[in-house]
C-alpha cells in the first residue's frame, strides 16, 4: 500500500477510533453548543479563523469546505444564508451535523481527488486540513480546479519565509551539519501521529504556485491565534476569565513582535485567485489587512 493510501485510511479511520459511541459523538455537539452559546476562548479562537472570510461572504456566492470533518466550518456559511457543501475525507460527523440541522448539505470527499465538476463552487474554505494532506500541492490543484473564484487556505505560518535571520541560521548549519539544527528547532521536520509530514503554509511558495498555473493574483493575512488549552477553553472570552486577559497580553505581544518583523504571525490565510476579485471583494480585503499580490501577465502565453 502507498505512503498517501495509508495516510487517507488513517485520517478516515481516526475520527471512528476517537469518538467509538454515539455518546461520544454527541458529546462533540454538546461542547461545540456549549462554546457558541457561553463565548468561551475556544469558540473565541475559532472564530478569529473564520472571521478570515468576512470580506468574501457579502456576496451570494456557493462555498465548499474541504477537510471539514464536523461541518463546523460550513456551518459559519450556513447560518449566513449562504449556499454551501461540507466535505471531508471521514463520513463519522458529517451526516450527524446534518440532521442536527448545523448544515444541509455534505459529501464524502478526498481532498486530493474531487469528485466535483470543473468550476462546481464560487469559493472553496480549506481551515487547518491542508497540513494534514500527504501530497498538499494536489489537493490545492484539486480545489482551483473546483472553484471559479479563489481558494482560501487557512494553516499555521511557515516561519522560516518572514525570518531571514533564521534562514542564514540555517544555511550556516547546514553548512557543517545538516542534522545539527534539529537539536534546537524541533518541529523542523514535523509528523502527525496519522504519519502525515505537517506542511505549512508560505507566501512565497502560494506566490509560485499561482503563477506556474498563470493566475492573476494572491492575497494573505497573517494572525496571531495559537492560545487554545484544554484546561481553559471552556472560560469565557472576556476580562471575567484570567487566562482570557493573559491570552490578550500574549495576542498584544505577538502583533508586536510581527508588526517589527521580528517575528511572523502564527497562522496565515493565503487566497489564490482564479480571476480578480470585484471592487466590492478588493476594498473590503484592503479594510481588513489583506495584502494583496497582483501579478503581471505572462509575455509568452499563448
Amino acid at each position: 500500500m502507498s505512503n498517501e493510501k495509508r495516510s487517507h485510511e488513517a485520517h478516515s479511520e481516526w475520527f471512528e477510533l476517537q469518538f467509538n459511541t454515539p455518546e461520544a459523538k454527541d458529546k462533540v455537539f454538546e461542547l461545540w453548543e456549549y462554546d457558541n452559546q457561553h463565548q468561551t476562548i475556544a469558540n473565541w479562537i475559532h472564530e478569529r479563523m473564520l472571521a478570515l472570510s468576512d470580506p468574501f461572504v457579502s456576496e451570494r456566492k456557493s462555498w465548499l469546505t474541504v477537510g471539514d470533518a464536523y461541518g463546523f466550518d460550513a456551518h459559519h456559511f450556513y447560518k449566513k444564508g449562504l449556499n454551501v457543501t461540507a466535505t471531508d475525507i471521514a463520513g463519522t460527523f458529517l451526516p450527524l451535523s446534518r440532521e442536527r440541522g448545523f448544515i444541509e448539505q455534505y459529501a464524502i470527499e478526498n481532498a486530493e481527488q474531487l469528485s466535483f465538476a470543473d468550476g462546481s463552487f464560487d469559493y472553496v474554505f480549506c481551515k487547518e486540513a491542508y497540513h494534514h494532506f500527504p501530497r498538499p500541492y494536489l489537493g490545492v490543484y484539486e480545489m482551483l480546479r473546483v472553484a471559479r473564484e479563489a481558494v482560501i487556505l487557512v494553516e499555521p505560518h511557515d516561519p522560516i519565509s518572514k525570518m531571514p535571520a533564521l534562514l542564514a541560521l540555517r544555511n550556516i548549519f547546514d553548512r557543517f551539519d545538516t542534522n545539527a539544527l534539529q537539536k534546537y528547532w524541533k518541529n523542523r521536520y514535523s509528523f502527525e501521529t496519522v504519519g502525515n509530514y505537517v506542511f505549512k503554509l508560505s507566501e512565497r511558495e502560494m506566490d509560485k504556485l499561482a503563477n506556474g498555473m498563470g493566475l492573476p493574483a494572491v492575497a494573505f493575512k497573517g494572525i496571531n491565534n495559537s492560545y487554545y488549552h484544554a484546561s481553559y477553553g471552556r472560560e469565557k472570552a472576556n476580562d471575567s476569565s484570567p487566562a482570557f486577559r493573559k491570552i490578550k497580553r500574549k495576542l498584544a505581544f505577538h502583533n508586536f513582535l510581527v508588526k517589527a518583523s521580528l517575528m511572523p504571525s502564527q497562522l496565515l490565510c493565503a487566497v489564490i485567485f482564479k480571476k480578480l476579485p470585484s471592487e466590492q471583494v478588493r476594498k473590503a480585503m484592503e479594510r481588513d489587512g489583506f495584502q494583496i499580490h497582483l501579478f503581471p501577465p505572462n509575455p509568452y502565453a499563448h
